[in-house]
C-alpha cells in the first residue's frame, strides 16, 4: 500500500477521492426502487410476497410471511450457550447506555402569566430493518439490537422487524433470538426495497410504522431515502469508514487490523491511517499485506483499500485531528499514548474510540453506544441512532389575559411586518373583547 506524506499534492488528491466517493446510484436503480415502492403501495401483501418469492424464498406462502411463535421457540434451542451469553451482555449494555438518552417532558413558568412546555412522546410504531447476507449465514444480530432496544426504551408500543428469509423460507435463529432480546414484537420475512415499502405504507399483514431504522444495501438505502417524509428514518447511510490516528506508540498490527475491520464491509468502504511516525506507517503497510493473506473477504477488502484506503504521515497529532474533523468520519480511532489529551479537539465524528484496547468492533457489538452512525461526512451535522429518533416533541403554550395583553402589540407589529393581517387580527379581536 502506498504511503503518502501530508501535506503534498498527492495526499490532497487521495483525500478528495476518498471524501467524494459518496453514495452513488444510477437513474435505473432509482426508477427500479420507485416502481417497487409503488407496486407494494398498490398491491400490498401480494406484491410483498411476489418479490420475496422471486428473490429469496420461492415456496414462501402468505401464511408464512410472519414469524410464528413456534419459530421463535425453536430458535432458542438452535443457538449456542456462548451466543446467548454474548447477546445477553450486548443487550444489557446497549440498554444501559440508551436509557441515559431518555428525555422527559417539562413545563416552565418563569414569565408571569405564561406557561410554556414540551411534551415528549414516543411514536406509535417503528420498523427495524435487519440485512440478510449469504443465505442467512451471516446474520447481523447487532443491527437488530441497535435498532430494537432504543425503540423500546423510547416507549414505542409496536416494533416490527423486516429481514429477508433464506431460500427455504426460514430466518436464521440468531436473528430471532436477538429480536426477542431487543423486545421486537413482530418479525416479517421480507427484505430489500419491498420490505421498506411495506413498513412505510402498510399492507394487509404489515402494520404501517412511523419510523424506519437499520442499514441495508443500495435498494434499501434508496427506498428509505424516497419514503423519508412519509415516515421518519434514522439516516441515509453510505459505505462504512474508519480513520485511525496513530502516534509512535501505536502497534502497527493493531492499526492494520482496525483498517481491515472496515475495509472488509464492501468495496467502497474507506480505511485511512494518519500517523506521525514513518516507522508505524511502513510497518502498518506490511501488516496489512500479511493480514489480508488469510482474510476470507480478502478480495473485497483489497479493493476497498486500493481505491479508498490510505496511509499518510502527518507532521503532528493536531494536523491529523484537523483532517479528521474535515472528513467527519463514521469511526475515529485515537491510537495514541494519551488519547484523552486530544479527544476534546475532535468535533466531527460518528464515534470516537480511545486508546490501544478499544478497537472499532467493540462499538459494533457490545460497548453500548449505537453503531448506526453518520457516514460520508454527515457527522458534521448528524448523530448516531438514538432513543430520540423514536420520539417527537410537542410544544405547550398557555397565556393568562394579562400576559396576553402585555405582549399583544409586539405580536401585531411582527405580523404586520410579515404582511399577515389575519394573524394580527386574531390578536386584535381579543383585545377588543370586553
Amino acid at each position: 500500500m502506498n504511503i503518502y506524506t501530508y501535506p503534498s499534492p498527492e495526499a490532497e488528491e487521495k483525500f478528495k477521492t476518498i471524501v467524494n466517493r459518496g453514495l452513488g446510484f444510477s437513474d435505473e436503480e432509482l426508477a427500479n426502487v420507485n416502481a417497487i415502492l409503488e407496486d407494494v403501495k398498490k398491491r400490498g401483501d401480494a406484491a410483498l410476497l411476489d418479490y420475496t418469492k422471486r428473490f429469496d424464498a420461492p415456496s414462501l406462502t402468505l401464511d408464512q410471511l410472519v414469524v410464528s411463535e413456534a419459530e421463535f421457540e425453536a430458535a432458542e434451542s438452535q443457538v449456542s450457550p456462548e451466543f446467548l451469553r454474548a447477546v445477553d451482555r450486548a443487550a444489557l449494555q446497549i440498554s444501559s447506555f440508551h436509557k441515559k438518552q431518555v428525555q422527559k417532558s417539562w413545563i416552565d413558568t418563569d414569565r408571569s402569566g405564561v406557561m410554556l412546555g414540551q411534551m415528549v412522546n414516543p411514536v406509535d410504531a417503528a420498523g427495524v430493518y435487519a440485512p440478510g447476507a449469504k443465505g442467512g449465514k451471516t446474520p447481523l444480530v447487532s443491527s437488530v439490537l441497535m435498532g430494537g432496544i432504543p425503540a423500546k426504551i423510547a416507549g414505542v408500543r409496536h416494533v416490527s422487524m423486516m429481514t429477508p428469509p433464506t431460500e427455504d423460507g426460514t430466518i436464521n435463529p440468531h436473528l430471532l433470538v436477538a429480536a426477542r432480546k431487543a423486545g421486537i414484537d413482530t418479525v416479517y420475512k421480507a427484505g430489500s426495497a419491498w420490505a421498506i415499502a411495506a413498513l412505510a405504507f402498510g399492507t394487509e399483514r404489515v402494520k404501517k410504522v412511523d419510523v424506519i431504522v437499520g442499514p441495508g444495501n443500495m435498494y434499501v438505502t434508496l427506498a428509505k431515502k424516497i419514503v423519508a417524509g412519509t415516515v421518519g428514518i434514522d439516516m441515509i447511510a453510505g459505505p462504512s469508514e474508519i480513520l485511525v490516528i496513530a502516534d509512535a506508540s501505536a502497534n502497527p498490527e493493531h492499526a492494520a487490523a482496525d483498517m481491515i475491520s472496515q475495509a472488509e464491509h464492501d468495496r467502497v468502504a474507506s480505511a485511512v491511517l494518519l500517523t506521525t511516525s514513518r516507522d508505524v506507517a511502513e510497518k502498518t503497510a506490511a501488516a496489512l499485506e500479511k493480514q489480508l493473506e488469510t482474510l476470507p473477504r480478502r478480495e473485497i477488502a483489497e479493493e476497498s483499500l486500493n481505491h479508498f484506503g490510505a496511509i499518510m504521515v502527518v507532521p503532528d497529532i493536531d494536523t491529523a485531528i484537523e483532517l479528521a474533523n474535515g472528513i467527519a468520519t463514521e469511526h475515529l480511532e485515537l491510537l495514541v499514548e494519551n488519547p484523552f489529551d486530544h479527544v476534546g479537539k475532535v468535533k466531527n465524528a460518528g464515534a470516537v474510540f480511545l486508546g490501544a484496547h478499544t478497537p472499532e468492533p467493540i462499538g459494533d457489538y457490545i460497548a453500548g453506544p449505537n453503531h448506526v452512525l453518520p457516514t460520508a461526512g454527515t457527522a458534521r451535522f448528524s448523530s448516531a441512532l438514538s432513543v430520540e429518533h423514536f420520539t417527537k416533541k410537542t410544544s405547550l403554550i398557555y397565556y393568562t389575559r394579562q400576559a396576553f395583553e402585555d405582549e399583544a402589540d409586539d405580536i401585531m407589529t411582527l405580523a404586520k411586518i410579515e404582511g399577515l393581517d389575519g394573524h394580527a387580527n386574531a390578536v386584535r379581536v381579543r383585545l377588543n373583547k370586553a
